[in-house]
């Protein structure tokens, strides 16, 4: 991709406004969870180091427009950064919730966060005069946000295409970046043998991923729901396990494409012990037993891979020079169907190969094994980065590519 870079800038005493993603957990004002913000925080010190004047901008929830409601105020990530970059600032980060009506007041060394754009009428819908009123507040426009690429909306394809109009510089930051440029290593250009790891509960929302990894990777292991559909499409019975009946010829046909491992051992429940209004909670106290795949009975429900053939299937991981990893293989949250997981991030981990990972439960499964510093690439982006792999064009890159 050719596209310019933040870091190929001079921002000496340049309004920068930069689109991160900033839509982190809140309660009671605190950020909770900073894995975002951390992902940020470079992007934002390369910028004061560079002597910009800094406005950063981002959505928070899912707030109605034109309702500032105070759940949604990015008010907290306000107080975050600027604990975390206070020792580059010359003076506190401020809040901005006026920016459309009067402007935004920024200096070199700076930072200015504006109020949540998901309160503004005309965000979601792209509307041009609010993404002309975001390019008017600065000289260059740095998109960052890898997890909002999918969407066409103002602050990110839209002012794109303001700042061009208006003869401004655009360009990709940092983060978005090592995003494109780890995702195209492993999609465009990868090693060979490539290996992906698909896992989750239905086939259906990982079709066109199923397909297209199906044309570039030797070898893909499915875990969870969709490992039950293409069980069923090699004949097995799955029991109760959740599966996908209309697409089992579907399945079929991505194993004439690519060599699909399936487990032969797996740990099941019995589905009398499962309450499905609480699923996971259930599982805590439901009994995890180890059958082969020929043995499953009318009653049981297929929750993850047993070690015995995780094992094996770690051994490919292990022998794969590119490796793609979306999606748990078992119900991980619970230690009693884990185990296979666990033993695919180990893999992963202990890979000599180029590996990257993308989606929220597969980084919390990363998170608990504590496998990230053997992990190539962690993606930010959860719907940008399954839409990237089944070749889909993201707006707020295809815009910015030169």
């Amino acid at each position: 991709m050719n596209f310019l870079r933040m870091s190929e800038l001079d921002l000496n005493q340049k309004v920068v406004l930069i689109r991160e993603d900033l839509n982190v957990p809140i309660k009671d004002g605190v950020v909770t969870s900073d894995a975002r913000l951390q992902a940020c925080l470079p992007t934002l010190e390369m910028a004061l180091d560079k002597g910009a004047a800094v406005i950063v901008c981002s959505h928070l929830g899912r707030p109605k427009e034109s309702v500032a409601e105070a759940i949604y105020s990015l008010a907290p990530v306000a107080n975050y950064l600027n604990d975390k970059l206070k020792a580059k600032l010359s003076a506190p980060v401020a809040l901005n919730k006026d920016y459309l009506s009067k402007g935004v007041l920024v200096q070199a060394g700076e930072v200015v966060l504006l109020e949540n754009v998901r309160f503004n009428i005309g965000e979601k819908k792209n509307d041009s005069t609010l993404a002309k009123a975001y390019a008017d507040l600065c000289d260059v426009f740095v998109m960052d946000a890898f997890g909002t690429a999918h969407r066409a909306q103002a602050s990110t394809e839209g002012v794109t295409q303001a700042m061009r109009q208006a003869g401004k510089t655009v360009c990709a930051g940092p983060l978005l970046a090592a995003e494109l440029d780890a995702l195209s290593l492993a999609l465009e250009t990868p090693a060979q043998p490539m290996l992906a790891i698909v896992g989750g509960s239905k086939v259906s929302t990982k079709l066109e991923v199923l397909h297209s990894l199906a044309e570039i990777c030797a070898q893909i292991i499915v875990g969870g729901g969709i490992a039950n559909t293409f069980l069923a499409a090699k004949g097995y019975g799955v029991g109760a396990s959740l599966y996908e009946a209309d697409l089992v010829d579907t399945a079929r046909e991505i194993m004439q494409k690519t060599t699909i491992l399936l487990p032969e051992y797996v740990v099941v429940a019995d589905k009398s012990e499962i309450d499905f209004a609480n699923f996971t909670s259930s599982l805590q106290h439901a009994t995890a037993t180890i059958k082969s795949i020929d043995d499953i009975a009318e009653n049981d429900m297929i929750l993850d891979i047993a070690p015995k053939s995780a094992t094996l299937l770690a051994d490919a991981i292990i022998n794969a020079k590119t490796i793609l990893w979306n999606g748990p293989v078992g119900v991980f949250e619970v230690d009693a169907f884990g185990a296979g997981t666990k033993i695919i991030a180990d893999a992963v981990q202990d890979s000599t190969g180029f590996s990257i990972a993308g989606g929220g439960d597969t980084l919390a499964a990363i998170d608990k094994y504590q496998v990230a510093a053997g992990v190539s690439y962690m993606s930010t982006g959860g719907g940008a980065f399954l839409e990237f792999v089944e070749g889909k064009t993201l707006p707020a890159v295809a815009v910015l590519q030169m």
